[in-house]
């Protein structure tokens, strides 16, 4: 690699969209301290507006940098390969730490086991794919369940200190988890789909 090849993949990395999806990976520590903090270790429940704060911001950089990048023209290999890694560390670690303080629990766990067990099928599959060249392109549906995805953490994410505004705040953020789930298996569906298609070509040729 080059002087001028190395400069200038350093400045993709450092461009805009990129810095807001490294912001998002840095949020997950926030979050997840935060719902321990005050779960966990029976700390006060304006921990819990922290952790929603920090996890609606960084929501929005899943937002953001895809903006950026397509009004700049600032795409690159290294946001593409980042970008879904830094969302599915967000929700992954969202969804085991509400499950250990029980915001998830009994029947609802199989909606996050869904949840993540999809999650690890599209990573593969994609990796897969990727090694053939194909770009399986993400549908309106599945943006669709990645925001209802994200509402239901939020609303499980205030747990009890959001129950003090709205009582049925966990009830709601459980109804959309289940939601969600169930666009999670329509959607892993379609990319397990068109993964096996093309393993099918590949083996007949």
């Amino acid at each position: 690699m080059n002087i001028a090849t190395t400069r200038a993949a350093a400045k993709s990395s450092l461009s805009l969209p990129n810095i807001l999806t490294y912001a998002r990976i840095a949020a997950i520590p926030v979050v997840v301290g935060c719902v321990f903090a005050q779960s966990i270790m029976d700390g006060p429940l304006w921990l819990r507006w922290v952790a929603l704060a920090v996890f609606i911001a960084a929501g929005v950089t899943d937002f953001l940098d895809g903006y950026y990048a397509r009004i700049w023209h600032q795409h690159s290999a290294f946001g593409r390969m980042l970008d879904p890694i830094a969302d599915k560390l967000l929700v992954a670690s969202c969804l085991l730490m509400l499950a250990a303080e029980s915001s998830i629990h009994g029947w609802t766990l199989w909606a996050a086991i869904v949840i993540l067990c999809r999650e690890i099928l599209v990573s593969g599959l994609r990796e897969y794919l990727a090694a053939l060249r194909v770009s399986v392109p993400v549908t309106k549906l599945a943006k669709w369940k990645t925001t209802i995805q994200l509402v239901a953490i939020g609303f499980l994410i205030a747990g009890e200190a959001g129950e003090e505004i709205l009582p049925p705040t966990t009830l709601i953020g459980i109804a959309l988890l289940w939601m969600s789930a169930i666009f999670t298996i329509y959607t892993g569906w379609d990319y397990f789909r068109a993964g096996i298609h093309h393993l099918i070509e590949e083996d007949d040729a």
